[in-house]
C-alpha cells in the first residue's frame, strides 16, 4: 500500500482542522499529535507488524490509525466523539482495514466485538494516545476485562508512565505501579515531547509498553482485598507501614493482632511502603486476609 502525505504533520493536520471547521473539546482531552516520526517509533516499541491487529482507543483525525493500517493487519478504532467520524472517513479513505466504532471504550463490549470481527488467530495488541484525564481508568478496564490482547502501548503523560513503570524504593512507586505490574510487564519505550502535539499539552509525555503477563507475579487470596489492602499502606507516604496498617484496621483488629501479622511475615513495621516488593505486600495481605476471615 503506498502512503500518501501522513496526516501526523502539522501542515496536514491544520488543513483538515480548517477543512471541518474542529474545535477541540477540552473535557475530551484531545490532543493530536503532528510528527509522523514519533508515531512510526511508537510502532517499533509496540512491536507492529502485519501479522498483528490492532485496536486504538480515540483515533482523532487519524494520525496513529494511518500509521497502524499501514503496519498492521486490521484496526479497530473506538471513538467517542462523533463530530470526527466523518472526519475519519474522509482522511483515512484509502486504506480498507480499518473499522471505526463509535463507542465509549468505557462501555463496549470489546472482548465480543473483538471475537465478531478476528476469527484468525493473529496477535492483537492495543496502541492508542490516550486523554490524560482518563488514563488510569481505561488502562484498568482493559486489564481487567481479561482481553485476548497480548500488550498495550500507550501515549500518557509522562508523569503517570513513571508511576505505573516504578519499582520500588523510588518516589514515583505506589499503588497504581503494584496494580499494572500485577497483570502487565511495564516498561517506557520513548519520552515525547509537549511541542509535537496540537494543541500543546502542559507537559511532557511518554510511550508506556505493557506486555500482558499470563500469570501475576505473586498468588494472593482474594485480589480485591489486596488492592485495597495496598492502596491502605501507600494511603500517607510519610507515615510507617504500622500507621497505615494500623489506621485500615483500627475497627477490625487489635494492635496486637497486627503487629502478630508483622511478626508472622517478618516485616518490620518501621518500614514505609514505598520500600516494600510485590511479594511482600501479597504475603501481608494474604495473612491479613485469613485473620479477616478467622474473625467472622
Amino acid at each position: 500500500m503506498t502512503q500518501q502525505k501522513a496526516i501526523a504533520t502539522p501542515k496536514r493536520t491544520k488543513e483538515i482542522l480548517d477543512k471541518y471547521g474542529f474545535s477541540f473539546k477540552k473535557s475530551l482531552g484531545q490532543n493530536f499529535i503532528i510528527d509522523v516520526n514519533i508515531l512510526k517509533n511508537m510502532m517499533q516499541v509496540a512491536g507492529i507488524t502485519k501479522d498483528v491487529h490492532t485496536i486504538e482507543i480515540g483515533p482523532g483525525i487519524g494520525a496513529l490509525t494511518e500509521q497502524l493500517a499501514v503496519h498492521s493487519d486490521s484496526v479497530l478504532a473506538f471513538e467517542i466523539d462523533q463530530r470526527l467520524l466523518p472526519i475519519l472517513e474522509d482522511t483515512l479513505q484509502e486504506y480498507s482495514n480499518i473499522e471505526v466504532i463509535n463507542q465509549d471504550i468505557l462501555k463496549a463490549d470489546v472482548k465480543k466485538i473483538c471475537q465478531d470481527k478476528w476469527q484468525n488467530q493473529k496477535e492483537i495488541k492495543v496502541v492508542a494516545n490516550l486523554p490524560y484525564y482518563i488514563t488510569t481508568p481505561i488502562l484498568m478496564q482493559l486489564l481487567l476485562a481479561k482481553l485476548p490482547i497480548s500488550s498495550i502501548t500507550v501515549m500518557i503523560q509522562k508523569e503517570v508512565a513513571e508511576r505505573m513503570a516504578a519499582v520500588s524504593n523510588t518516589k514515583e512507586y505506589g499503588s497504581l505501579s503494584i496494580a499494572i505490574q500485577y497483570y502487565t510487564k511495564a516498561k517506557i519505550g520513548m519520552i515525547v515531547p509537549k511541542t509535537v502535539f496540537m494543541p500543546q499539552p502542559r507537559v511532557d509525555s511518554s510511550v508506556l509498553h505493557l506486555e500482558m503477563r499470563e500469570e501475576p507475579p505473586v498468588s494472593v487470596i482474594n485480589e480485591d482485598f489486596f488492592f485495597t489492602f495496598v492502596q491502605a499502606c501507600f494511603q500517607q507516604r510519610r507515615k510507617t507501614l504500622r500507621n497505615n496498617v494500623s489506621r485500615h484496621f483500627k475497627e477490625s483488629m487489635t494492635k496486637e493482632a497486627i503487629e502478630q501479622v508483622l511478626v508472622d511475615c517478618h516485616i518490620d513495621g518501621t518500614r514505609r511502603a514505598e520500600a516494600l516488593v510485590m511479594e511482600e505486600f501479597a504475603m501481608l495481605a494474604n495473612r491479613f486476609y485469613q485473620c479477616m476471615q478467622e474473625e467472622r
